[in-house]
């Protein structure tokens, strides 16, 4: 995404905690143990993925987004797909995504990044109208709703 900032990558400590499973320092159970909240994220809004869990070794992962920040109020919290997190990037200003990586199968979970996305991100030039609007007017548009039909309208009657 291209407001996408302050990336935090959590894969040395996955690394870390996979080697100290496979050993057996750690036990498997430990792990594994996605609350249902998380396996309910995961089945309505997680983006499935390649990438097969390294505990089972049976279940492709998938990336559950939960998303934070002021600016979502009763939002903050949420999962959300990679769709919505874009639609969001072009209308708030700022707030914080964390990935999670949820196993269906065995409840392996792991915290994969966390990173910023909104407008502040954009420089000048792009948060501006790239159609030729005010830079106002195309802030208002793109926040007046989130139906794509709509904002087409709405830049159209603006012009």
């Amino acid at each position: 995404m291209r407001t996408q900032r302050q990336v935090v990558d959590y894969s040395l400590q996955r690394r870390a905690l996979l080697r100290e499973v496979h050993s057996g320092r750690v036990s498997r159970y430990e792990v594994c143990d996605a609350s249902p909240y998380l396996k309910s994220a995961a089945r309505f809004h997680g983006e499935p993925t390649e990438i097969l869990c390294p505990v089972c070794r049976r279940e492709n992962l998938t990336h559950v987004h939960y998303i934070y920040g002021d600016e979502l109020r009763q939002s903050a919290g949420q999962a959300r797909t990679r769709a919505e997190l874009s639609m969001l990037a072009m209308t708030l200003r700022e707030f914080q995504v964390y990935v999670v990586e949820v196993c269906r199968g065995c409840d392996w979970n792991h915290l994969v990044e966390q990173y910023l996305l909104g407008r502040d991100g954009l420089s000048d030039d792009e948060a501006g109208a790239g159609d030729g609007q005010a830079d106002g007017a195309a802030v208002a548009t793109s926040a007046m709703t989130a139906d794509g039909s709509t904002v087409r309208r709405r830049r159209e009657a603006g012009r």
